[in-house]
């Protein structure tokens, strides 16, 4: 059997970023080279496979093989990378034995990643950190997963005498830009429940999500030579600075954690003219979206009293929902994952997600779909990293929760 780095440093080589501003799933087409090579991989391993050529998803079926009717479960995990940095001409090399100082991932340009900042490497004294050389992100969101899920796949294809039930494999594009879902087959899936591997730390268990929306403000001024303004300019951008400074400034994300949300001004480009905010909104608690929402609104509307009708416009939509009311009445799914850890010797620690995960919108598809951990830290940065026990840990999880399923 290859060694799970092995194959999750070929995974992490090929860029798969996805892109926010491209509305067709894939959103890139580069995440077809990976999606194309798994498909070659899982037929070699002797799987039936389904290739969805158009939007770039991958399904493969592990044939039960313990002589039961036994429910039918799904493994899935992402192959597109985070945009907020580049995925491309990943560097990616292993630290072996780590001593707990720093790590120098590029000396001629001075990023080093130390444990005064990142004190969750000092969990990790003694294992072999697997990193980049600090230009690009690593890709362990998700392809940690990917390769865990491979990594099972071959385990049971080079064990047949090892009993289990049906398991159904599924990889997706544009989990990233908030897409995943958006042409997953469910029904053609046809699995009871599933798991997405996305998540951070071994022991990971996540079925909690923010339930999510989207604002964008928009602001029309009135632009005067400003040798005559007086009494006449309309300054956008000022009212926007205006808008932004009337949201609470203590549910700002860099002041929030756990359950607590936050509005997140994710951009702000603007003239005298126009101006255009964008933000995230987020809540474990859907009333106190809500209530984001309002006063959002109540902001704008105070706004365009004092400087016009339409000065200020508030767009809302809504993204995703917290997926805890879907996972409920399956909570077999994390009383399982619990046991298949702490038969391994691991810490099951039950989070909320401060985020959001194609577990969540299919859970509203009809497939309870809990999140698990993959080993990764750092996500979405030139630190990211995994370490190779990790790994190891995350696909053993894996292999006993299909254990205990396979009695079921």
């Amino acid at each position: 059997m290859e060694k799970i780095e092995s194959r999750f440093l070929r995974y992490v080589a090929i860029d798969t970023e996805s892109d926010p501003a491209v509305e067709t799933v894939p959103s890139t087409l580069k995440q077809h080279d990976l999606a194309s090579l798994l498909v070659e991989e899982l037929k070699a391993m002797g799987y039936e496979t389904e290739y969805d050529t158009e939007h770039c998803y991958v399904y493969a079926t592990i044939p039960a093989n313990n002589g039961k009717e036994g429910p039918v479960l799904g493994l899935i995990a992402h192959m597109d990378t985070s945009p907020d940095i580049s995925g491309a001409n990943v560097k990616a090399r292993i630290v072996k034995n780590y001593d707990g100082g720093d790590i120098v991932l590029n000396e001629e340009l001075g990023i080093v990643m130390s444990p005064d900042d990142f004190e969750s490497m000092l969990d990790h004294i003694g294992e072999d950190f697997i990193v980049t050389d600090g230009t690009t992100l690593l890709g362990g969101d998700d392809k940690a997963g990917v390769a865990e899920i491979m990594a099972l796949a071959e385990y049971y294809a080079e064990h047949p005498e090892v009993k289990h039930g049906k398991i159904r494999i599924g990889f997706t594009p544009d989990e990233e830009v908030g897409n995943g879902p958006a042409f997953f087959d469910v029904e053609g899936f046809g699995a009871d429940f599933a798991y997405t591997l996305d998540g951070g730390r071994p022991g990971e268990i996540e079925y909690e999500n923010f339930n999510a929306s989207s604002m964008v403000v928009k602001v029309t001024g009135m632009n005067i030579h400003p040798g005559g303004a007086k009494g006449k300019m309309v300054n956008s951008a000022l009212i926007g600075i205006e808008f932004n400074n009337m949201l609470p400034v203590d549910q700002r994300p860099e002041f929030t954690s756990g359950y607590e949300g936050f509005f997140h001004l994710m951009s702000f480009e603007g003239s005298v003219e126009s101006t255009t905010l964008t933000y995230i909104l987020r809540d474990h608690d859907s009333d106190k979206l809500e209530d984001k929402k309002a006063a959002a609104l109540g902001a704008a509307c105070y706004l365009n009293g004092r400087y016009g009708d339409g000065t200020v416009e508030v767009i809302i939509k809504d993204s995703y929902r917290n997926m805890k009311e879907q996972i409920l009445p399956h909570m077999h799914l994390i009383d399982n994952a619990k046991a298949a850890m702490a038969k391994l010797g691991i810490e099951p620690i039950t989070v909320p997600i401060r985020g959001g995960t194609d577990g969540a919108r299919l859970s509203f598809m009809g497939l309870p779909c809990p999140n698990l951990c993959c080993g990764g830290y750092n996500a979405h940065g030139r630190f990211e990293y995994v370490t190779v026990q990790a790994l190891e840990k995350c696909f053993e999880i894996a292999k006993e929760i299909c254990a205990i399923y396979a009695e079921a």
